[in-house]
């Protein structure tokens, strides 16, 4: 998923002084918790989004197939469905839904629900960003590109209302996990069609007051630069063992603002600590400290389709230009240099490509035609108004020292800083990708033509024919290798330049539990409690 990190939230200023009872005293006692967000979502239509600030609230206002385990990655509890099985070859699956599965205004929730979302993220008029996820259905690729117009041939089917029925192009053994992601959950078909058409864009059905879910929390209030405000949601299954009364996520672009917010009693949790204040915190306040591993990585992404950055040997010399080292150890503390884009994940360790080899980026930039970086244009940096803008000072340093090329610095808030991407409008830009699956395909897939996260220009033949390959692999080894192929063939063309994979450094009060380190982040809001 895409991540990102100067509103100055009134609230957050305001020291434990201004009032008698912090915010989180107050929330203690009505079981609210508070969490920093980063940002105000771009949406809460599951179809329409990418990112992890989306991603936090949908998981409380929807639930997939399977849910989020507290406290184990590769666990996978029962959610809208009871149990699961599959055929001998990982290829057809079938879900059994709960019979008192419900939406939040009390509709039966069903098998069809399931299918009009997959039909809907799926149709080439709704230009949903995010609809390679369901790509591993049959047909559904073709569906989404047009190549067939009719959705009976995409491999799902209800043979009743509480049975949903996946035939998949290939084997996929871990499909259960794929299913806890935001795009596989259902949408409610009799509220979006109340509002428009099933391929309109941001209509008023995911507007508070309209929005319906299948989840935990229900949506109370979106309050722009605010809060988005969700309460307990009394139709759940599950709903007897939500021991909160609601979840506020406060967005904060600014993490310095969010970290004094915290520690004046305004936050139970941050979407992130600065790296530069993790020392004086464990110092300070070692209680509070989290630090854990991620399944993320920073990178620079290059749009490929501008002149001269279309030359893989200049990507080179800038990705060579760069001194991971030094960046880690001083601006983005935690975080490891990375060699490519996908981190070490379970038996997956892909072949480091690049690292800091200044005289090689020399010689590769003149033989480009830019020695000592005469006649380089001079291009921008995009970052969203909360991205590091420390790194990117340090790269326009080291490109300049290095290469003798400049670059600017521009930033956008959150929804421009996506939308420049996707529509090309960029040079350069500072972006993250978490993993939303432990395999390495959550990073490897989006770098295929068309795909809505790829956002580059680049595309290649052989390299989607690599990951073709490797998708109908038995055996898991050889399936890997493939994988390690594509990944070479990848990062030697250097669509993206890789900077770090990351930790999560965060801020986390203890009276928070059922709270549990977890590499993907996905905290199932249901299980948590306030215990002060």
């Amino acid at each position: 998923m895409t991540h990102r990190a100067l509103f100055l939230l009134p609230a957050l200023l305001c020291l434990t002084g201004c009032q008698r009872e912090t915010q989180v005293e107050v929330a203690n006692r009505e079981k609210i918790l508070l969490v920093g967000n980063s940002s105000d979502p771009k949406s809460l239509d599951p179809h329409l989004v990418t990112g992890v600030i989306e991603s936090n609230v949908i998981r409380a206002l929807l639930e997939g197939l399977v849910a989020d385990d507290p406290e184990k990655d590769n666990a996978y509890p029962p959610g809208a469905a009871t149990h699961w099985e599959h055929n001998e070859n990982y290829t057809e699956w079938t879900f059994h839904l709960r019979p008192d599965g419900k939406w939040s205004d009390g509709a039966p929730l069903t098998a069809h629900d399931f299918i009009f979302a997959y039909h809907r993220l799926l149709h080439p008029e709704l230009g949903g960003p995010y609809a390679e996820m369901l790509y591993f259905i049959k047909n559904a690729a073709e569906y989404n590109r047009g190549e067939i117009t009719d959705f009976e041939q995409v491999g799902v089917s209800a043979p009743d209302d509480l049975t949903l029925k996946l035939s998949l192009k290939e084997p996929v053994p871990f499909l259960p996990d794929i299913t806890r992601h935001y795009t596989w959950f259902p949408v409610p078909r009799h509220v979006v069609l109340k509002f428009g058409k099933m391929t309109d864009r941001f209509t008023k059905w995911s507007d508070a007051g309209n929005y319906v879910g299948n989840g935990p929390f229900m949506l109370k209030d979106w309050r722009f630069n605010d809060r988005v405000e969700t309460v307990k949601n009394p139709n759940y299954w599950n709903a007897a063992n939500v021991k909160l009364n609601g979840v506020r996520f406060i967005p904060v672009e600014n993490f310095f603002t969010e970290s004094r917010g915290f520690l004046a009693g305004q936050l139970h949790t941050t979407y992130q600590l600065p790296p530069s204040l993790v020392d004086k915190v464990r110092a300070t306040t070692p209680q509070f400290l989290r630090q854990e591993p991620y399944v993320a990585t920073d990178f620079i992404r290059v749009n490929t389709t501008r002149p001269v950055l279309d030359n893989p040997k200049v990507r080179m010399a800038l990705s060579l230009a760069i001194d991971r080292k030094l960046l880690c150890d001083n601006i983005m503390q935690g975080n490891t240099p990375a060699g490519t884009i996908t981190p070490t994940m379970g038996d997956y360790k892909p072949d480091s490509v690049v690292s800091f080899d200044p005289e090689r980026a020399k010689a590769l930039l003149a033989e480009a035609g830019y020695p000592d970086g005469k006649g380089f244009p001079r291009y921008k940096i995009l970052i969203s108004s909360s991205g590091s803008r420390a790194a990117v000072e340090a790269l326009q340093a080291m490109w300049r020292q290095t290469l003798g090329v400049m670059f600017d610095i521009t930033s956008k808030d959150w929804g421009s800083y996506v939308s420049s991407q996707q529509s090309l409008d960029f040079d350069i830009s500072l972006a993250a990708w978490s993993g939303d699956y432990l395999d390495p395909t959550t990073f490897l897939l989006m770098w295929t033509k068309g795909n809505g996260n790829n956002n580059t220009g680049w595309h290649s033949d052989e390299y989607e024919r690599l990951l073709s390959e490797a998708a109908v692999q038995v055996e898991p080894a050889h399936r890997l290798e493939v994988f390690k192929q594509a990944e070479r063939l990848f990062a030697e063309a250097q669509p993206i330049l890789p900077i770090s994979y990351r930790s999560r450094n965060y801020l986390l009060r203890p009276e928070v539990k059922g709270w549990h380190p977890l590499l993907l982040d996905n905290h199932n809001w249901g299980a948590i409690s306030l215990e002060p």
